[in-house]
């Protein structure tokens, strides 16, 4: 099991470490990780959701899965008030309370839990990766993204109010217009997936290009485990898998049908390192990149003993 988390951590740090280098050495210049900002958020991540969207999801899947998607609707807004109060309480700071309210919440899935959850469960269990999945994308795409948004540190950067363009941010119209194409059954010709599944592909080497640039630019010390870092690394890996694994139990208690593998996907799911996209969001918002960026690397390296942990308590 060390070996299947190992396998799908060591490929991530080596490209942290990879932009870190290039960085250092002078090989990447000074403000390009504003431009890997901006390709990653308008081009390649609309293209990655739309394609994600029409090819792992059917019209019947949807029908199937909707008990699974409303008890996990309803576990994912219990997470967010949960974790809202417990930010109050450990007064996190305004340009971090965005980042660690979806480092709890939200979770990588589709760069570690999809590969992880299929070594783990099978090909079978995609259907139920995919429940875990929608509501995950949903919910950083819309609230997730709206909270970092919003907490910007400079005077008036994230505004007090929620507007159009924080909640129609690119990646959700990408996936608002995958929507049609799914109900609809339209089959898109090979150059438009191609071309989207190479534009997709991008996503994840650019983001941690980004991350080892933000942590050259920030020196080494900047990865801690701070009072905020450590609340937000319980959040993300006790408090969310427990919240779920509750949420499951109590739905069994009441009589709803739940195959094993589901619960398991979903336990499995909600314990997942933070996403990879954070400290992007965190920089067009005028966030505080080195928390992002911190809790995105902490998470990553110190998922190899959690999910051992989490695996033994499902057994």
């Amino acid at each position: 099991m060390i070996s299947e988390v190992l396998s799908g951590i060591i490929p991530i740090i080596v490209l942290i470490v990879l932009g870190f280098v290039l960085h250092e050495k002078k090989f990447l210049s000074k403000g390009l990780d504003r431009n890997l900002t901006f390709l990653v958020m308008n081009v390649a991540l609309p293209a990655s959701v739309f394609l994600s969207v029409v090819n792992n999801l059917t019209v019947k899947t949807l029908e199937e899965l909707a008990k699974p998607l409303v008890i996990g609707l309803i576990v994912f807004g219990a997470n967010y008030i949960l974790s809202y109060f417990i930010m109050r309480l450990s007064h996190v700071p305004r340009g971090r309370k965005g980042i660690f309210l979806n480092t709890v919440v939200n979770a990588n899935t589709i760069f570690i839990g999809m590969p992880l959850n299929q070594a783990l469960f099978g090909t079978e269990a995609i259907s139920y990766f995919l429940v875990y999945y929608v509501l995950n994308t949903l919910s950083t795409w819309t609230v997730g993204a709206v909270f970092i948004a919003r907490d910007g540190r400079t005077q008036g950067a994230g505004g007090g109010k929620v507007n159009l363009k924080q909640i129609l941010s690119p990646p959700i119209l990408g996936l608002l217009a995958a929507l049609p194409v799914l109900l609809l059954g339209i089959h898109l010709p090979k150059p438009v997936t191609e071309t989207l599944s190479y534009l997709g592909t991008l996503v994840t080497p650019l983001s941690l290009l980004y991350i080892g640039i933000v942590l050259s630019e920030a020196g080494l010390r900047s990865v801690r485990f701070d009072k905020d870092t450590v609340v937000a690394l319980l959040g993300k890996f006790v408090l969310s898998p427990v919240l779920t694994a509750t949420a499951l139990y109590l739905a069994v208690r009441c009589g709803i049908a739940l195959p094993a593998k589901l619960r398991d996907t979903m336990i499995v799911q909600s314990a997942v390192p933070a996403l990879t996209v954070l400290p992007i969001l965190a920089g067009d918002a005028d966030g505080d990149v080195e928390y992002a960026t911190n809790v995105v690397v902490t998470s990553t390296v110190l998922f190899v003993v959690v999910i051992p942990l989490v695996m033994t308590l499902l057994k």
